[in-house]
This record gives C-alpha cells, structure tokens and sequence, in this order.
C-alpha cells in the first residue's frame, strides 16, 4: 500500500583515453558470454528453444533466448532477478531511513511499528503535494515507491511485489515489466500529488511513500493483458486483486488510494504502449536500465538536496 499524510513537519522549506584499452577486452569477453546458435532453456518453462527463437511455443514467453544471454540470466530467476532487486533495495533504503534519524522512529501501535521520521522519509525521496510544490522536489515522483513508512507497510508490499513481478515477466519480458513498474510509480504519485494539491477535499497527500503504486501498475499491466489476449482468467484475476486492495485501501486509515488508482491507469496505459502480444526488443531493455540508472540517481539527489532543508 502507498501511505500518504498531509501532517506537516518542521522543516525549512526556504527554497578519457584508458577507457580505449580496456574496451576490447569488454567486447571479447561479451562475445564469449553470449550465445548464438543452438538451443537455450526457457526461463519460464524450462524447455528447449531455439536462442534466436521470438517466442516460446511451449509457455508463450516472449524472447526466450534473451539476445544470446539466457544461459548466464537464467541464473537471476524468471524475472532476471527484478524481484529480488526490489526487495533488497526498498529493504536497504528503509534501513537507512531508521538510522538516519534514530530519534524520531515512531511505534505508535501494531500498523506504525518501527515508522521512520517524516523529515527521514523527506531526505530520502518521500512524495506529495508538500516536497513537489513546497520544495521543488519533483523527482520524488520516481524515488517515493522505494519508500516505506513501518514494518508492517514494506512486509505486506514486498509480498505483493513478490507474487506478482514473476508473472508480469513471463507475460511482458523483464525489460518491459521494469519500464512498467517505472512508470506507474511516476503516474501514482503524480496522480495523489495533484489532487492533493488542487483538489483537496478528494484526497491527495502531502507526503506519501509506498511500493504499492507500481504495485498496482503490475495489476493494471495483468489486467490489460487478460484483455488483449482474450486470457478472462488473468484479467479477472487480476481485476479480482485490485478491487481488494481498493477496498482495503478505504479500510485502512492513511492509504493512499489516489496513488494506487493513478499506478493503475499508468500500468494499463503502458502496456497498451508496450504491447504484449509483439516480441521484446533490445531496446526495451535499454530502457529498463535508464529507468532503474533514473531511479538511483534520484534516490541519491534527493539526499544531497534535502540536506540544504534538514540543516
């Protein structure tokens, strides 16, 4: 779930030439790592293909052969290892939120156990109406779903991303799945930001961290597939998930939904740009590693700027 508040906190918002020799030696070792002719085992079904094969006829995964590389990828999981990455950096990252400011961790009951500081959550990225317009923060767009604000709240997120990045995978390609993720973090934090601050009497946050914006872009990226394809169980399915944590969204006290609904529409709509029934190209994954190369950078200009407010 993405959390979101509009307490406000105290805070002043007062507003060359080696590289040639050792490049061959990069492209040599490349040339060796990648295969080019004869069969590879499909991540997903584990059955034979052909390297250069655009699908899979057993399972249907697109680019089984992953460029030649899938014997050495195979090794990350079906998801080329995105999942694991997700939960060792938002794990990481909420560490450090709790010992940036060890004073201010918050146990005020069962769903705040073990709460970073607002002012922790501001140094690292946090979203909302209050860092984009306050502080000139708008790269929080990218950095808040790799946020937490309790134990509780990156526990039942991290379960989510598990249960649902693999799938996504096999029916996208990795490269796909990650610009996904990408960008309906960006449109559901942009979407609780906005109304927020223009609308506030419907929702909104000042300040809202959370996997569960990308989380429901995976839904909404389920979702679209099931339709495309014609697959009612996977879209009911997913369908089925996103109404329930709706739901539970309107339950539980400080979700907030208008980043859920905004990941959702941003997954549907990428997807429609990234068409799951057409083969992953290489320049997909290209892009997933500007998105996740974005998000880091983000991450680490978020710390430097906020200093200048935290000071």
């Amino acid at each position: 779930m993405a959390v979101g508040s509009n307490q406000s906190y105290a805070l002043k918002l007062d507003f060359g030439a080696h590289y040639s020799i050792f490049l061959p030696f990069g492209r040599i070792i490349i040339f060796m790592l990648r295969q080019k002719w004869g069969s590879v085992v499909c991540p997903s079904c584990k059955n034979l293909v052909g390297v250069n094969d655009e699908k899979c006829f057993t399972c249907g995964r697109w680019n089984p052969g992953l460029w030649g590389f899938a014997p050495l990828l195979n090794r990350l999981g079906r998801d080329l290892g995105f999942t694991q990455f997700v939960i060792g950096a938002c794990v990481t990252l909420y560490i450090f939120t709790l010992i940036t400011d060890i004073n201010g961790i918050r146990n005020t009951g069962f769903l705040n156990f073990l709460s970073p500081s607002g002012e922790s959550l501001f140094l690292f990225g946090a979203s909302g109406w209050r860092p984009v317009f306050l502080g000139g923060r708008w790269w929080t767009f990218l950095t808040a779903g790799w946020l937490h604000a309790s134990a509780l709240h990156i526990l039942f997120n991290m379960m989510w991303v598990r249960q649902l990045a693999p799938p996504t995978s096999e029916l996208y390609g990795a490269s796909r799945m990650v610009i996904i993720y990408t960008i309906a973090g960006i449109t559901g934090f942009a979407a609780s930001t906005l109304v927020g601050a223009f609308v506030p009497a419907l929702g909104g946050a000042g300040f809202t961290v959370g996997a569960s914006a990308p989380i429901f872009g995976l839904l909404g990226a389920l979702f679209y597939y099931g339709r495309r394809t014609g697959s009612s169980m996977v879209s009911s399915q997913a369908k089925s998930m996103a109404l329930t944590l709706f739901i539970f969204g309107f339950i539980m006290p400080g979700v907030d939904n208008w980043a859920h609904a905004g990941g959702f529409a941003g997954g549907y709509a990428a997807s429609q740009f990234l068409d799951p029934l057409r083969p992953e190209r290489l320049d997909h994954l290209v892009l997933a590693l500007v998105c996740l190369t974005a998000t880091g950078i983000a991450i680490l200009f978020s710390i430097v700027h906020g200093l200048q407010f935290l000071s």
